[in-house]
Parts: structure tokens; sequence; C-alpha cells
């Protein structure tokens, strides 16, 4: 039997991997929710398999995501990154990390977890949308208009609306899996 996956997935063999054992899954974990957040940050402007390819590179680069760390580099740091033909070069995306681990370190402080402050937005529930194409699918809404504010009110840097919504698919807290794809119904 034909396994139907979500349109924009096919052809990439790492498309579909992504998608078939990641993309739409609820995160609650803090470090994966930094992680897919310094990885959105990258993308903006970009397309998700730019990223996607070179994700290896940036879980080495960058500390294995681990926004402590990151949230400490100076001008050496953003210079050695900046050399790093593995990652995507752009000192403002690169500055824009470190700035957001710093923003998500508060954001843990205030909240207890990053978690509870990103799905406070949802109750704690994932939004399932009813999605017959993906490529007529909403790249933004009210909510994720919302909290693209939110994050840049407490100091979040390449977290337009756009990005948000393509983070809280990734993440889970909307399921634009297209209806006839075999993940809707489980995530």
């Amino acid at each position: 039997m034909e396994i139907i996956r979500c349109g924009w997935c096919a052809g990439s063999a790492l498309y579909e991997a992504y998608h078939d054992k990641e993309w739409g899954v609820p995160v609650r974990d803090d470090a994966l929710l930094f992680e897919f957040l310094l990885l959105e940050t990258f993308q903006a402007g970009l397309s998700w398999i730019t990223v996607l390819k070179k994700r290896e590179e940036f879980r080495k680069a960058f500390d294995g995501f681990d926004y402590q760390a990151i949230s400490q580099y100076g001008p050496e740091k953003v210079a050695s990154l900046m050399e790093n033909p593995g990652i995507i070069r752009n000192r403002l995306k690169i500055q824009g990390s470190i700035t957001n681990s710093r923003a998500y370190i508060k954001v843990r402080e205030e909240f207890g977890t990053f978690s509870d402050y990103f799905w406070g937005f949802t109750g704690g529930q994932t939004l399932k949308n009813n999605v017959q194409d993906y490529w007529k699918a909403p790249s933004t809404t009210p909510l994720s208009d919302q909290i693209s504010k939110d994050l840049k009110k407490r100091g979040f840097t390449f977290v337009g609306s756009t990005v948000v919504y393509a983070y809280m698919q990734a993440t889970g807290m909307v399921n634009d899996h297209e209806i006839n794809c075999f993940r809707y119904h489980e995530v």
C-alpha cells in the first residue's frame, strides 16, 4: 500500500524522514524547542531543506544547541562561526541566535520552562487544522502574529509571524499535515 504524505516533502528522502518522524509532533522539551527556534532563525528567508541539510553542522558549531553556552558567545566565536562553511554564515542571524538564547533564558526564568510559555498560547493543546493542500495553507495566523509580537517584546529577533508559524508547525503547536497524509491522525 502506498504511503500518502504531505506534498511539500515528496521526492526528498531527507524531507520525507523529517516529515515522517518530526514535523508536527508536539515538542515539550525545552532543549528541542530551542534547537527548532535556532534553526528557524537561520531559515528566515531560505528554504527549510537548506537548513535541514546543515542541521548536524549547526549542532556541532552551536555546542549541541546549548542555549546557556550560546548566550555567552563573544566576538571570537562569532568570527569562528562566520568562517564555518557547514552553516549559514549570516552575521545578523548568528548575532540573532545569541540574542535569542539570552531572551530564551529570561523566558525560562519567568515561566519555569519555555514550553510552559510557548504552549500557554494554546492552553497546552495542538490546534488541528484541516489542510487539504499544504501549498494553500496560511503562512501566518492571528495567533502567530500574537506570539511574534510577544517574542519581540521579550527581546527575540528573527521571529516574524511567518517564522513563528513555521515554528508552530514544526513543534506541533499546529497540525498542518494534509488531511489525506498518514501523519494527520497520528500527531
